[in-house]
């Protein structure tokens, strides 16, 4: 399949979704989760990925990998030649859009399986691409729409609202302060002590909850941090100073395994530092 690509740019109508199109062979996707919902689907070749507790799922060419909000995935080549893909990454707030217009009732839609087979699907979603990639927005956004409201129609449920109603009180409080403590966070006695837990209890509470221990978690909502603030300007190296990455390298590691690409890739395809940028570029 040629060498690893990767261009991660915005939908050309609503620059709250990103777009990324990429062939991956050795790239490997770190354990991690997004506010938004993931739409895949897959070019050519294969990919393998975890999904929340449910295990080890594949996804061949042609079918839809989907992956609800909050829900910790991983993500890595599932044969020798890897696997090409283009990904949609709405916000809650545009899917509920959608779904309202449909007439769904209140509450967030909610997609039963992360592998989906669906070549109608799967064509509008590639159509969304194509536009976006030509920066045709009203064909874009249309599309983007029409793709949304096909698979919320044949694929989606709704769920209530208030997710983190059943989260441990202890676990909630630890979230909060990890939220609040981005740089110098507490070690996991600090933590446990603070909300009135044993260490280990509260280990094994946040893993089982959130998906991810404490410090992993951490470092996820770091990254998005870092990604608001390249969004806003700031250079990388400030960007992992101000939100507890050791360094750059260590803000650019883990940055391209949650979104593919690194720091400066992100920022130049999004026309962030450079006067009359525009269209995605390739990181690779």
């Amino acid at each position: 399949m040629g060498a690893e690509i990767a261009h991660h740019y915005r939908h050309p109508a609503l620059p709250e979704v990103d777009l990324l199109r990429a062939r991956f062979v050795t790239h490997r996707f770190t354990r991690h989760t997004h506010d938004g919902y993931v739409f895949g689907v897959i070019d050519a070749g294969v990919e393998e990925f975890e999904h929340g507790s449910g295990g080890v799922e594949r996804a061949g060419a042609g079918s839809i990998v989907v992956v609800n909000p909050g829900v910790v995935h991983g993500g890595h080549a599932g044969a020798p030649e890897g696997w090409a893909y283009r990904v949609m990454y709405p916000p809650v707030d545009v899917v509920t859009g959608v779904a309202a217009d449909l007439g769904a009732r209140p509450g967030t839609p909610a997609f039963a399986g992360p592998v989906l087979s669906d070549p109608a699907a799967a064509g509008l979603l590639r159509a969304v691409h194509r536009a976006g990639e030509k920066g045709d927005a009203l064909a874009a956004s249309t599309l983007l729409r029409t793709a949304l409201a096909d698979l919320l129609t044949r694929h989606a449920r709704i769920r209530p609202d208030d997710v983190s109603a059943g989260m441990p009180a202890a676990v909630r409080e630890a979230r909060d302060i990890l939220h609040a403590n981005l740089v110098g966070p507490p070690s996991l006695e600090r933590l446990a002590e603070a909300v009135g837990a044993r260490p280990f209890a509260l280990l094994r509470a946040f893993r089982d909850t959130v998906g991810l221990p404490p410090h992993a978690y951490l470092n996820q909502v770091r990254v998005r941090r870092a990604r608001a603030l390249l969004d806003e300007g700031l250079p990388p190296a400030d960007v992992a100073a101000g939100t507890g990455f050791a360094d750059q390298a260590h803000l650019t590691r883990h940055f391209k395994r949650t979104f593919g690409v690194p720091p400066g890739a992100y920022r130049s395809a999004r026309g962030i530092g450079r006067v009359g940028a525009r269209g995605p570029r390739v990181a690779g």
